[in-house]
C-alpha cells in the first residue's frame, strides 16, 4: 500500500463534533469511575484468589476465620477473584484501579449502545446516570455483575427491536454464576421483559409473531435457570445469594445495604436521575411501554431499598430517559417556539456538522486533563495514604511488629483487610463473608462491640486475648477500664488491646 501524506490530513478532519461529543463524554464516564478502588472486602477476595492459586484448588472449608475454621462455604465468586489477585499480583493499586474504572466504562458502552437519538442527549444522560453509579466502582466482583447485566440489558433491547440474540443469554448466566452472586438481578431483567411483552401482547394482541416473542423470552429465561447449577457447588451456589440477603444483619449494620441517606453528597446525583426520570416521563407525549415503566419501578424500588442498587437502576433507566427525552426535545418547538433551539439536541440535526481539526484539539484538551486526573491513582503511595485513612494499617503494623498472642477480636469491617494482611500467624474473628457466619453469629458479635452484658463471659470461654477495634466503640471504652487489658496501640482509627 502506497503511503499518502494527505490521507494523514483528511483523517484528522474526519472527526465531526457529534463524535468528539461522544469520545469526551466516555472520557468523563472514565474519569469519574477512576479511584482508589480497594475497599474492605476487596482483601478477602484477593486472599481467597491467592489461596486457590497457592493450591490450585476451589475452597470449600473457610481457613481464614478461627471462629468458622473448617465451616462449609461456598464461595460464589472464586472466578472473578482468580482474576483479582492475578491483576494485583501484575500490575498492584494501579492495575484494580483501572480495571474497576475499565469495566465501569465497558458497562455504559453497552448502555450506550442501546440508546437512540441525539448523542448531545445521550451524552447529558450517560455522564449523569455514570456519576450516580461512580461510587460503586470498586475492586470487587460486584463490578463483573454491572458489566454483564449492561450486557443482558443490551441483549434484550435488540430483542425489543427486532434482532434475536437471546441464545446469548444462557451463556452469559453460565459464567456469571461463577463469578459473582449478583446473578440475581438478571431475573429482574427478564421478569420485567416477561411481564411487559405478555401484558401487551394480553392487552394489545399481536397474534402469533408476539406469542412467538413471548415463548422465545420464556425459553431464554428457562435456559438461565437451568445453566444456574454449572458451578463448582452446584445448587448450594445459587441458593446462597439468596440466603445471604436475608440476614437482617446486612440491613441493619452495612452501609451499603441500607437505603439510600439523601443527605449524602454522593447520593445526591441518583436523587437528580430519579427527578429526571420522573419529569420525562411525566412531560413526554409518548406512551411509555409496559417493559420501560417495570423496568424503573422494579430497580427503584431496588435501589430505594438498598444503596449498593444504585447503579444497576441508573444503568437500566439510561435508555428509558434518553427516550422519553428525545420525545419532549422534538415536540418542544412545536408547543413553544422559542425553544426551537432545541430541536438540534433532541433529534438529528439535518445534514452533516462541518468537519474541522477543532474537535480533536477539544479531545486532546480532555484527554490530557483526564490523564491529569486519573495519574495520582496510579501511585501506589498516594493509594496506600488513602487506605490508612480507612483501615487499620498503622494498628497491623503493630501487631505484626509485636506478634501479641491470640485468638483475636476484631470489627467486622475491618476481618477483610486483617485477614489479608496477618494471615496465616492470625486468623479473624469475623470478616464481611455474611454467608459463611449468618445472623445468629454475627448479631452476637454486634452485641460485644456494642458492649453487651456478656461480653467477657464470651472473650474467657473463647480464651480471647487480642482485639483490634475502631478506637471509639463502646467495647473500646470498656477494655480500656477493664483491669487485665492493656491498650498496646492506639489512633483515631484503631485500637489494638492485649490480655496478659
Amino acid at each position: 500500500m502506497t503511503f499518502r501524506p494527505q490521507r494523514l490530513g483528511e483523517a484528522a478532519l474526519a472527526l465531526d463534533l457529534r463524535q468528539a461529543v461522544v469520545l469526551l463524554a466516555f472520557l468523563m464516564v472514565a474519569v469519574v469511575s477512576v479511584r482508589v478502588s480497594l475497599d474492605s472486602d476487596t482483601w478477602w477476595h484477593l486472599l481467597a484468589g491467592q489461596w486457590m492459586l497457592d493450591h490450585h484448588a476451589i475452597p470449600r472449608l473457610d481457613s481464614f476465620s478461627w471462629t468458622r475454621a473448617g465451616t462449609e462455604w461456598v464461595d460464589h465468586s472464586w472466578l472473578s477473584e482468580i482474576g483479582l489477585v492475578l491483576v494485583w499480583n501484575r500490575w498492584g493499586f494501579a492495575g484494580l484501579n483501572l480495571a474497576a474504572a475499565a469495566l465501569a466504562v465497558t458497562a455504559w458502552g453497552f448502555v450506550y449502545a442501546q440508546t437512540q437519538g441525539s448523542v448531545y442527549l445521550r451524552a447529558c444522560v450517560l455522564i449523569l446516570a455514570a456519576w450516580a453509579a461512580s461510587f460503586y466502582v470498586v475492586a470487587r466482583p460486584e463490578m463483573l455483575s454491572f458489566v454483564l447485566l449492561s450486557v443482558f440489558a443490551y441483549v434484550l433491547s435488540l430483542f425489543r427491536r427486532g434482532t434475536n440474540r437471546l441464545w446469548v443469554l444462557p451463556l452469559l448466566m453460565c459464567l456469571w454464576v461463577n463469578l459473582h452472586g449478583g446473578f440475581v438481578v438478571a431475573f429482574f431483567l427478564l421478569g420485567a421483559a416477561l411481564a411487559g411483552r405478555g401484558a401487551s401482547w394480553a392487552i394489545g394482541g399481536g397474534g402469533a409473531p408476539a406469542a412467538r416473542d413471548l415463548a422465545r423470552l420464556a425459553a431464554a429465561a428457562l435456559a438461565c435457570v437451568a445453566v444456574l447449577p454449572l458451578n463448582p457447588y452446584g445448587p448450594a451456589a445459587v441458593l446462597e445469594p439468596l440466603r445471604t440477603v436475608s440476614i437482617p444483619f446486612l440491613r441493619n449494620s452495612i452501609f451499603e445495604w441500607q437505603s439510600p441517606d439523601f443527605h449524602l453528597s454522593f447520593i445526591r446525583p441518583f436523587a437528580w436521575l430519579v427527578f429526571l426520570t420522573v419529569a420525562t416521563l411525566g412531560v413526554s407525549r409518548r406512551r411509555i411501554d409496559v417493559t420501560d415503566l417495570l423496568l424503573v419501578l422494579v430497580f427503584l424500588a431496588l435501589a430505594l431499598d438498598a444503596r449498593r442498587n444504585i447503579p444497576l437502576f441508573a444503568l437500566v433507566v439510561t435508555p428509558v430517559i434518553v427516550r422519553h427525552a428525545s420525545s419532549v426535545l422534538e415536540d418542544a418547538p412545536h408547543d413553544y417556539p422559542r425553544l426551537a433551539f432545541l430541536r438540534g439536541l433532541g433529534g438529528h440535526a439535518p445534514g452533516s456538522p462541518p468537519r474541522s481539526a477543532v474537535p480533536w484539539l477539544v479531545l486532546a484538551l480532555g484527554a490530557a486533563a483526564a490523564v491529569m486526573y486519573i495519574t495520582p491513582y496510579l501511585n501506589p503511595a498516594a493509594n496506600e495514604a488513602t487506605i490508612a485513612t480507612r483501615l487499620p494499617v498503622r494498628a497491623v503494623r503493630f501487631i505484626q511488629s509485636v506478634r501479641p498472642p491470640g485468638p483475636m477480636f476484631n470489627f467486622y469491617t475491618w476481618g477483610g483487610y486483617l485477614a489479608w494482611a496477618l494471615f496465616p500467624g492470625y486468623r479473624v474473628y469475623v470478616d464481611g463473608r455474611t454467608d459463611l457466619y449468618g445472623e445468629h453469629f454475627l448479631e452476637a458479635y454486634a452485641y460485644i462491640r456494642a458492649g453487651g452484658d456478656g461480653w467477657r463471659d464470651t472473650f474467657r470461654r473463647e480464651h480471647i486475648r487480642l482485639v483490634i477495634i475502631d478506637s471509639g466503640s463502646p467495647l473500646a471504652g470498656l477494655l480500656r477500664a477493664e483491669p487485665g487489658w492493656r491498650e498496646g496501640y492506639a489512633d483515631h482509627i484503631a485500637s489494638v488491646f492485649i490480655a496478659p
